[in-house]
């Protein structure tokens, strides 16, 4: 019989569906092509098929026939994308042919796996229930009785039907699994078949893997599989096993098992131990015939601030004589190499570039720390040539040096190739670790990853070994994926960290060690950024640069860290490959972003570089590569020059040219100039191609990140930016546009803060506002409106919408009146926009231009932007009702300045009918979301205290009135955030500055105390005791507060939570301790100076005997901090946090002695006169 058994490309093991696939080959070698009949034999075929039944004469060769033409043509898409054949009708054919073929028939059960893999590989098919199940069940049957030697196709079969099924197997998975499974049979160390043990962790692998979409595998399943592939890493390489098949068979399989299990969920696999285990294993499996290393691997790593060191291993060979000849031989051989790099010429070419880069490597480690350690070179063997030679990897070598014969030669080859893939395979598996386990549990192990630079002894094994010594550039470029990723999100750890302070010889501190670590992360990757030559290698060192800086606490280390780093990453601007120039203004983002605004950045922006010397460290850096004549293979002649800037680009600035920033006018020509020194992929034309659409977005990016961190260097380039930002309006690409969009709302926010009061910035450093006022006219003439137009990108039309709102108020009140218009105009009308982005922005917008001076007393302009917001607030997009509640908070507190400033001619010039509205809208939106109640509580409170007396006795407001004080209520008393709950204890307080609400006589005043009350007592948040404290003192007069009972009430409640000011379970919370007790204090106080005769016996109670004595001392302290003009204590810190509801400190101590006097006024007697004496010298 004609068998055919197939088994996938070593490149594409673990993926079934991506697998090179079986196609038969005829005795001449020929291997037939896809033929643009394949549809129509596919078809006929599967009629045939279809047709026959079990009981049909010369069933068996009609089933061989009919499957040996259809694996004889190739289904590929990829090479035929015109093939059409439906999913469905491969899923009924492999259904019906399953039923066709018995079990006894092992030949024709073969062709059958063969045809299920074929044809769901080839054709991606996406199977059905019944199909899976069908195959599923037939192939598992086929294990427990079909001969041995057919398990391999069909295991092959089963692996391509679960492939990403797992879940949908679960009825199948207690044979395949269990205790007695077939795939831990097979999969079992004792497994002799190595064939048969890759197939079956390939099928365990594919069950693991998870597609986007479908649901994961049962954890119990997920979990015993781990087991499996851990235990398969863990096992030594069985004794009469060939080092090359072992590599290809169980490692590769069990290490893309493991990350199938690990990818797409967090970390479920146990404690410390069994984490300890996975990482010593992919530790040890990364340098993987590695040139050099043999240690004594640990078994499991432990978390541990310092490194575990791996100690040597006594039982490695002896290194062939070779490697340790005299230094002349190895002086020799050198030059051998170096006059045959002269005569190389192509890919020979190539490979002897990346042997000098090797040495230079190994030279540039021995010039700047001690060698990387290497198994066999104990402490004592200093010699650098015998290391060099040793650490040299023996492949890398000249032929005429080389030891082996070319098959030999042939086979080394193959296990070097097959070596790199088990360490790139470890990475990735590694990688899957780092973004599954928790970020805090993973930090205790980063000493096994990242050095120190330890003193004495050898230095450990790290991913930073591999970066600068392994020769394989996709090695070197996941071990960088690794660190970026254990960077990513790493700022507080690395906050720790700090150097700046004189060392301690007793110990060494933590903080010391994780700035060591910083510092040969710098180090390390600087390393590599001058000696790498692969440019997705070199763009993925440069990201990691990035990642470092964005995370290290530069401002706790010592100045020069970033200055280096700036020296060496501007050569690189104008290097040939995009990806590469993308990655350096990545760099530039994350440098003038971190912590900024940074000294030292601020000195690298503004000083002027020795541009003019040829001594860069870029320039060294080639010098060391081109050794022996030798240029790189990454740069041409011409790229060479202008990444020194030679003179020849004269449009790429200079750093030292009349003090400009350096960056600021990189960028802008980056984006707005030609690129000269284009490279063969970019095609020829002389100065009219721009740089590519993604270098220009990086630079507008870092043009943002500029003027966000250093507006005080970047304003002085306004015009620039306008028309950089103008320019980007103009262009066709939409991406473009919205960074220049951004760019603008930038700039706006910058200046805005320059002309905040709070923030003192003296009038001559602030942008002038004349030269403010003609950068908005000019943008607002441009190309902006069409921006704001363009309803085909809708992200681009919020953004515009963000750069209108980012206009200066003082400015936008000398625009001419028709541009105030346009303005006003255009964000109306995009609030009935249907995106949900575009209204978002709209509505945003409006909301801070009622806030304007010049907008706010126009009564018309209010009523516009309130009946908009109110629409928005019925919006069904979450986002929209979130923006459309803040901005009716904004709106709120214009009525309330206009009240204040106008009067009650702005009151009765509103619409009561609009007023009711807004009452009502609030009152439904605080039962809304967390994100639309917190701004919706705001607005209640303000429309309460803006509301009228005559309004009040209204009967259309009377209900609204008590829905809304009952809707601020069962926000203070609910379980929401904490923000929402102290924003709602501030409405409140607002709303009791209305003199005419009926605090004495509502229903629903009581409970709106008694909410305040409780809060203020048992709220585990200190922030909403405050708030509710200062509600509580807001009351002007002794009626508001009710009778007696509910007076003593208020009273008890703010004397009891100033007790208990210091009692909490939250470390956080005591930050606020000060301010709770200020604000506690000075309720009390109020509530004294408002306090009547019939109240006099319920403060004694409390103010009396030893209960009392804690609120008289605290009480003492408040006046005497205020005595001292509110400053020196902490309680004078507290008063700051507490915000404005406090008055200031004369106010205060006037308003304590009109208590006093009120006091001593009361006509009392007995016990009562006691009670006022007692309270006079506790005072």
């Amino acid at each position: 019989p004609n068998l055919h058994i197939s088994i996938p490309n070593a490149n594409n093991l673990f993926s079934p569906l991506t697998s090179a696939p079986f196609t038969p080959m005829a005795g001449d070698g020929w291997r037939p092509d896809s033929s643009p009949d394949a549809e129509k034999h596919f078809s006929r075929c599967a009629a045939k098929l279809r047709a026959l039944r079990a009981d049909s004469g010369q069933l068996r060769e009609e089933l061989n026939l009919l499957f040996d033409q259809l694996l004889s043509e190739n289904y590929n898409k990829t090479v035929d994308p015109s093939i059409n054949i439906q999913p469905e009708d491969v899923c009924s054919l492999l259904r019906h042919v399953s039923s066709l073929v018995p079990l006894t028939q092992e030949h024709l059960v073969i062709k059958l796996c063969q045809l299920v893999h074929r044809l769901l590989n080839q054709l991606k098919v996406i199977m059905d229930q019944q199909t899976l199940d069908v195959l599923v069940t037939y192939t598992a049957s086929a294990l427990k009785v079909c001969s041995t030697w057919t398990h391999s196709d069909v295991l092959l079969a089963l692996s391509t039907a679960v492939y990403g099924n797992g879940a949908q197997c679960h009825r199948h998975l207690g044979d395949l699994l269990g205790e007695d499974g077939v795939l831990l049979q097979y999969s079992s160390l004792s497994q002799p078949n190595m064939e048969l043990r890759r197939v079956a962790l390939t099928c365990m692998t594919n069950i693991c893997l998870r597609i986007p979409g479908q649901p994961p595998l049962d954890d119990q399943y997920r979990s015993l599989c781990f087991r499996v592939f851990l235990k398969t890493l863990h096992s030594p390489k069985p004794p009469n096993t060939d080092e090359l098949f072992y590599c290809l068979v169980p490692i590769l399989s069990a290490l893309k098992g493991l990350q199938c299990c690990l990818s797409g969920g967090k970390w479920k696999f146990g404690g410390g131990e069994e984490l300890g285990s996975v990482l010593a294993v992919l530790k040890r499996l990364v340098f993987q015939g590695a040139p050099g290393v043999s240690v004594d691997w640990p078994a499991v790593l432990y978390p541990a601030p310092l490194p575990q060191y791996e100690g040597l291993s006594a039982a490695k060979p002896a290194e062939p004589p070779k490697s340790s000849e005299p230094p002349k031989d190895t002086a020799v051989s050198g030059k051998s190499s170096g006059n045959k790099k002269k005569k190389s010429k192509g890919k020979g070419k190539k490979t002897k570039i990346e042997e000098s880069r090797g040495d230079d490597r190994e030279e540039e480690d021995r010039e700047t720390v001690p060698a990387l350690h290497r198994g066999g070179v104990r402490e004592g063997e200093t010699s650098t040539k015998t290391s060099a030679s040793f650490l040299y990897p023996s492949w890398k070598r000249n032929s005429s040096d080389s030891e082996f014969s070319d098959p030999e030669g042939n086979a080394q080859s193959k296990l070097r190739l097959n070596h790199a893939r088990v360490r790139q395979g470890a990475l990735h598996c590694l990688l899957a670790v780092v973004k599954a386990v928790e970020r805090r549990t993973l930090y205790g192990y980063w000493s096994s990853f990242i050095p120190d630079s330890p003193v004495g002894g050898p230095p450990p094994l790290t991913l930073l070994t591999i970066v600068l010594k392994d020769p394989s550039p996709k090695v070197r470029l996941c071990a960088l994926q690794v660190l970026c990723a254990m960077l990513d999100g790493s700022r507080q750890f690395l906050a720790m960290a700090e150097d700046t302070a004189s060392p301690r010889t007793s110990y060494t501190p933590f903080s010391f060690t994780l700035a060591t670590a910083v510092r040969e992360l710098h180090r390390s990757l600087s390393l590599a950024l001058l000696a790498e030559t692969s440019p997705q290698t070199l763009t993925q060192v440069i990201k990691c640069l990035a990642c470092l800086v964005a995370n290290a606490p530069y401002h706790r280390l010592r100045p020069g860290l970033l200055t280096q780093l700036w020296k060496h990453i501007r050569p690189y601007v104008r290097h040939r490959d995009v990806n590469v120039r993308v990655s350096v203004m990545t760099f530039y983002g994350a440098l003038v972003t971190t912590q900024a605004p940074l000294p030292e950045v601020q000195l690298l922006l503004r000083q002027p570089d020795d541009s003019g010397s040829s001594n860069t460290p870029q320039d060294s850096g080639l010098s060391w590569r081109q050794r022996d004549g030798m240029s790189s293979p990454s740069r041409t002649p011409s790229q060479r020059s202008s990444c020194t800037h030679s003179p020849r680009v004269p449009r790429t600035p200079q750093e030292g040219d009349g003090g400009q920033m350096w960056l600021l006018q990189l960028c802008v020509s980056l984006v707005t100039q030609p690129r000269e020194d284009q490279s063969d992929s970019e095609g020829a034309g002389g100065g009219t191609a721009l740089e590519p659409s993604p270098v220009r977005l990086e630079a507008l990016q870092v043009l943002s990140h500029l003027v966000r961190g250093y507006f005080s260097l970047t304003k002085v380039y306004l015009c620039e930016i306008g028309q950089v930002s103008a320019r980007c309006l103009g262009e066709s690409d939409p991406s473009l546009q919205l960074h220049g969009a951004k760019l603008l709302e930038e700039f706006g926010t910058g200046i805005i803060q320059q002309y905040r009061a709070e923030n003192n910035v003296p009038e001559t450093s602030r942008v002038p506002l004349k030269q403010v006022v003609q950068f908005w006219s000019e943008v607002l003439s441009g190309p902006l409106n069409g921006a704001l137009q363009n309803q085909q990108h809708p992200t681009l039309q919020a953004s515009a919408c963000d750069t209108l709102s980012s206009i200066l108020p003082q400015a936008f009140a000398q625009l001419p009146d028709k541009t105030q218009m346009m303005c006003i105009t255009v964000l109306l009308g995009l609030t009935y926009i249907e995106n949900y982005l575009v209204k978002t922005a709209a509505v945003r917008a409006l909301g801070i231009y009622v806030l304007f001076p010049c907008l706010r007393e126009d009564v018309m302009f209010v009523a516009d932007t309130a009946n908009t917001v109110l629409a928005a607030l019925d919006d069904r997009s979450t986002n929209v009702r979130a923006k459309a509640a803040w901005s009716l908070g904004n709106l709120t507190d214009t009525l309330i300045v206009n009240m204040e400033s106008i009067g009650v001619d702005f009151q009765e010039e509103f619409s009561d009918m609009l007023l009711l509205k807004m009452l009502q809208a609030a009152t439904r939106a605080a039962a809304d979301k967390d994100r639309v109640k917190s701004n919706a509580v705001r607005a209640l409170g303000n429309l309460l205290h803006f509301l009228r007396e005559s309004q009040m006795t209204r009967s259309a407001f009377q209900r609204p009135l008590e829905d809304a004080v009952r809707a601020l209520v069962k926000t203070v008393q609910s379980e929401a955030t904490m923000k929402v709950r102290w924003n709602a204890c501030y409405a409140l307080g607002n709303a009791f500055r209305n003199p005419a609400l009926p605090l004495d006589s509502a229903p629903w005043s009581h409970d709106a105390f008694a909410a305040l009350c409780h809060v203020v007592t048992s709220c585990k948040n200190f922030k909403v005791r405050i708030k509710s404290a200062a509600a509580l003192a807001v009351p002007a007069h002794r009626g508001c507060y009710g009778d007696t009972k509910r007076f003593s009430c208020v009273w008890q409640s703010l004397a009891t939570a100033l007790e208990n000011s210091e009692d909490t379970n939250d470390f956080l919370e005591y930050r606020y301790s000060a301010s709770l007790r200020h604000t506690l204090s000075h309720a009390l106080l109020h509530l004294l100076s408002v306090s009547q005769l019939q109240d006099m016996t319920a403060l004694r109670e409390s103010l009396d005997g030893e209960e009392g004595s804690s609120i008289r001392e605290h009480l003492i302290k408040c006046l005497r901090a205020e005595e001292g003009a509110g400053g020196g204590g902490e309680e004078a810190e507290g008063e700051k946090d507490a915000g404005g509801d406090s008055c200031h400190s004369q106010q205060r101590i006037g308003g304590l002695q009109q208590t006093l006097i009120r006091l001593k006024g009361l006509k009392a007697d007995g016990e009562e006169e006691r009670t006022i004496k007692s309270k006079e010298k506790s005072i």
